[in-house]
């Protein structure tokens, strides 16, 4: 979960460590406002039950504060009603080095350099984005995916970058039939999907059980190249409740409709353009996020996803 509250990043930036942890102890009553990853996490907690054998979900808090001025994020934790009880703050350093220890499918954090280096040791990460999202108290979870580079690694959208639109469409065409290999979020849909098969379960033993997650693709992907999504899916045996091939029509109008608690991309423009619209998380991963001499990023205006 991401925490902020205003004036607290600013105090250690500007003052340094001692008046930081001076500024925590004075206001450790003091709730924390909701971060971008607040409508996410406490829908994915409400999926638990009330016994030990019955909570599908874990969400562990990594933190470079140390315990003492993490006491102020565990009350405000308490204080939401949030069941998370395991915690590590590491005092400065990296917590992404504990994302194994902790067998994390996902590692979301406003810190860039910290979700670069995870995505770089192979690790699913992704950096928040600050939203105007309003939250209501409705059950359903809904989280929208990017398809190449997030669910699938770059190698198509590789092609597309080297050769353009014709060869891209011509080579998804002749591998229609082949899977692709997994991206970064590959992991994260997987057990997503172990989720969605729990709530059907759970729907066979309570008839008035409602399913709460709902899964969606929306990628810049068209005929023909959309044929090799269904293909990757369906070997790797998952289901996803909607996916949108859109051929390069604005992604935000339809996350206005779908209204995801979470959507992830590997095209810093494409967040920028909807984040306002829906929490949404940037995952620095493949040949888009490459950095060319003279540019910050890629020029993403025309990409295939």
């Amino acid at each position: 979960m991401q925490t902020r509250s205003g004036g607290v990043g600013s105090n250690f930036r500007e003052q340094g460590e001692a008046d930081y942890r001076d500024y925590q102890r004075e206001h450790e009553e003091q709730l924390l406002t909701p971060g971008v990853a607040f409508p996410l996490i406490k829908r994915l907690l409400r999926l638990n039950g009330e016994a030990e054998d019955d909570k599908p979900v874990e969400v562990v808090l990594l933190s470079r504060n140390d315990p003492d001025t993490g006491l102020r994020v565990m009350n405000s934790i308490r204080q939401y009603g949030l069941n998370i009880s395991r915690a590590a703050f590491v005092g400065g350093a990296n917590p992404i080095e504990y994302m194994e220890a902790f067998h994390a499918s996902l590692f979301l954090s406003g810190n860039t350099a910290d979700v670069e280096a995870a995505v770089a040791k192979g690790l699913p990460a992704a950096k928040v984005f600050p939203t105007q999202f309003v939250d209501d108290e409705e059950e359903q979870l809904r989280i929208a995916f990017d398809f190449d580079g997030i669910l699938a690694d770059d190698s198509a959208e590789a092609i597309f970058q080297q050769e353009r639109m014709d060869a891209f469409h011509a080579r998804e065409r002749d591998m229609a039939h082949e899977a692709l290999p997994e991206g970064p979020l590959g992991p994260l849909l997987r057990e997503l999907s172990k989720l969605q098969q729990w709530e059907k379960k759970r729907m066979e033993q309570e008839a008035d059980y409602v399913p709460c997650i709902r899964i969606a693709i929306v990628t810049a992907r068209n005929a023909p190249a959309h044929e090799r999504v269904v293909t990757t899916l369906r070997k790797r045996g998952i289901y996803v409740d909607e996916t949108f091939f859109l051929g390069g029509i604005d992604k935000g109008r339809i996350l206005k409709v779908f209204r995801p608690h979470i959507f992830f991309d590997d095209q810093i423009s494409h967040i920028e353009g909807v984040a306002s619209i829906s929490p949404s998380a940037h995952v620095p991963y493949g040949v888009t996020n490459q950095r060319r001499p003279g540019k910050n990023r890629v020029d993403k205006a025309s990409s295939a996803d």
